[in-house]
């Protein structure tokens, strides 16, 4: 009898009787070897069989395998290292200590990674003295072990080299490892599908250069690390923000947005969140160059790239839609369209998307190209995919989940949000924090909150042309008011000093 599985072909050698499950089951075999412990199934067409449950193994697969490594490759990067300091830093560049196989070689990087940090020399001599106050010299093989590393190779030239074939040799296993772990979580089924689904997605996305996972460090590293941050910070003069807002005084009070931020912008409908939004990923995108993803849940990709041409060219967007653009208009949207379609701008108007489906596009695009931003209108329109208590509890679900998606892929998150009717039933009818609607989540996750109001007549109208952009909460800053100017008519907002 045969067992169609896209995994492998199971033959059902014969049955034999188990005392342990007091039930006949099935002896098979993969590729001409039998399983010495089959497991509960049902055979295709078939009746249900006793026993414990059938685990798929591919064929060429057992578990006396050796996990991918290579050694020589290790002793050449480490001989490498002991030769030439100067190397060091480069190689630190491509590999960390857990990305060798053999024990004794981590603690042997770490131990010249420790030494080169102090400015200390790396050789050999150097190196057994670190390990002898570690207590790790035997472990690491004695100092015969590191002359003869340092032997291994005649040059630390290759050093780059061999520490990416260890580095790459880390990711297949850490695949395997994962590949493990998700299989595991399939036949165990505990929980939704869909959270499965994402947790197998954040497997593989953590696996060695594409994770953005940190152990714990000490307060020295982690000072070290905010020196240095401070020291590109003044090193630019005010004169540049890897992210820009656009906007002058918002990115002065925030010097940009920053990467693991979530930003949170709300406001009652139809007052310019989504131009808003635009606007900033226009300025990440074709001012800064910096590779930005607009999902938006609302407008169809092409009112997006209609309103995005308006902005640009200072054409009014109502002649965009009704056909009235004269020749003139044409000429300059036929120039920006080509200065346009260089920029690093990615827009995605799938229907009803999901929590799930936005953070694998996102883990897919930061590997494919470096995303820098991410924007989403809006996010009330999001789905779970699975049932929920409540609207808050979903909502309160996706606030969490987005701060946690913007600190695993090291970037800002833009978030739009409406708020309730709170703001209509006030004279000033200007809105809070406490008018975010459906979860008081989204205050506590978000880094900034930026309220927008723009004042209305009774009959809806503009009663001028200014917009607020309330900073309602600043978590690494001030928080205040700033005044722009709305230019609905080309479906953007402006920095009125810039005017």
């Amino acid at each position: 009898m045969f067992i169609n599985s896209p995994v492998c072909e199971i033959v059902v050698q014969s049955l034999a009787f188990s005392e342990e499950y007091s039930a006949w089951h099935p002896l098979l075999s993969v590729g001409g070897r039998i399983l010495k412990t089959p497991r509960q199934f049902t055979p295709a067409g078939g009746d249900h069989v006793a026993g414990p449950q059938l685990e798929l193994v591919p064929e060429g697969f057992g578990e006396n395998r050796v996990p991918p490594n290579d050694v020589a490759a290790e002793m050449s990067t480490l001989g490498g290292m002991m030769l030439s300091r100067d190397i060091v830093g480069e190689v630190s560049e491509l590999v960390r200590g857990a990305d060798f196989y053999l024990p004794k070689h981590e603690s042997i990087y770490d131990a010249v990674i420790e030494l080169f940090s102090k400015g200390q020399p790396t050789d050999a001599i150097t190196v057994a003295e670190q390990l002898t106050k570690n207590g790790s010299l035997q472990k690491a093989g004695g100092a015969d072990y590191l002359h003869t590393l340092t032997s291994y190779v005649p040059t630390a030239a290759n050093a780059t080299y061999y520490a990416s074939i260890v580095a790459d040799k880390a990711i297949l296993r850490g695949l395997v490892s994962s590949g493990t772990r998700i299989t595991q979580m399939g036949f165990a089924a505990q929980g939704e599908p869909v959270d499965l689904v994402n947790e197998a997605q954040a497997e593989i996305f953590s696996i060695g250069r594409f994770a953005n996972s940190n152990d714990a460090s000490s307060v020295a590293d982690a000072l070290s690390v905010a020196i240095d941050d401070m020291e590109k910070i003044a090193g630019r003069n005010g004169a540049h923000i890897e992210i820009p807002t656009g906007f002058r005084d918002l990115d002065e009070l925030t010097n940009g947005l920053h990467p693991g931020q979530l930003v949170l912008i709300a406001a009652r409908p139809a007052l310019g969140k989504s131009t808003l939004a635009l606007d900033i990923a226009r300025s990440a995108a074709i001012r800064a160059k910096q590779p930005t993803v607009l999902f938006s849940l609302e407008m169809s990709r092409s009112e997006i790239a209609m309103r995005l041409l308006a902005a640009e060219t200072s054409i009014f967007l109502n002649k965009m839609r009704n056909g009235t653009i004269d020749q003139q208009g044409w000429t300059k949207i036929t120039k920006k369209q080509a200065d346009l379609s260089e920029s690093p701008l990615y827009i995605d108007d799938s229907p009803n998307l999901t929590l799930v489906e936005i953070r694998a596009k996102c883990r897919r695009m930061k590997q494919q190209h470096g995303l820098k931003l991410i924007v989403i209108d809006y996010l009330q329109l999001m789905s779970s995919g699975k049932r929920v208590e409540s609207r808050q509890q979903e909502v309160s679900e996706f606030s969490r989940s987005l701060k946690l998606l913007a600190k695993e892929l090291d970037v800002p998150v833009i978030a739009l949000s409406q708020l309730n009717r709170g703001p209509e039933q006030r004279s000033d009818k200007k809105p809070q924090l406490s008018d975010l609607r459906e979860s008081g989540s989204l205050e506590q996750d978000a880094d900034i909150v930026i309220l927008l109001h723009r004042d209305r007549h009774a009959d809806g109208g503009d009663a001028n042309n200014n917009a607020e952009l309330i900073v309602a909460k600043h978590r690494n800053g001030a928080t205040k008011t700033l005044t722009v100017l709305f230019e609905g008519a080309f479906s953007r907002f402006s920095d009125l000093a810039n005017l």
